[in-house]
């Protein structure tokens, strides 16, 4: 086979790689929102949507498990970041973990559809790879 021939056939990067490109990619949304809004708000949770998306793409067959995980880690590990960097994005003045369960539960719903698409995305994709074998 000289190429990909399909969009579920295009994923060929190690899950190391795409982990942190998916953290990265979050990090520079959940920035762009501080600056722009002074807060986490729809723009990261829309982006948020799209980057889990890209990561179940982007990964190859043999790490679907590290990318099937990934979108809540990326969630808590952004939370916890911004709740050290800048306490009042998240919520008013709580403390660390107050603020990250509040970021959660606030960016719930965009938690839900991204990992919802990564996990389906994923299930299409081995599918496809199994009935090619």
């Amino acid at each position: 086979m000289s190429g990909a021939r399909t969009l579920w056939e295009e994923g060929h990067e190690p899950g190391r790689q795409v982990v942190a490109l998916g953290l990265a990619l979050a990090l520079t949304v959940v920035a762009f929102d501080l600056g722009t809004g002074g807060g986490v708000g729809h723009i990261f949770d829309f982006a948020f949507v799209g980057v889990c998306l890209s990561v179940a793409l982007l990964v190859r067959p043999q790490d679907f498990f590290t990318v099937g995980v990934l979108p809540p880690l990326i969630m808590l590990t952004v939370f916890v970041l911004v709740a050290l960097a800048h306490p009042d994005a998240l919520a008013p003045d709580d403390g660390l973990v107050p603020d990250v369960l509040t970021g959660l539960a606030h960016h719930a719903v965009a938690l839900g559809v991204g990992y919802a698409g990564c996990l389906l995305c994923l299930a299409v994709r081995d599918r496809f790879v199994r009935t090619r074998d």
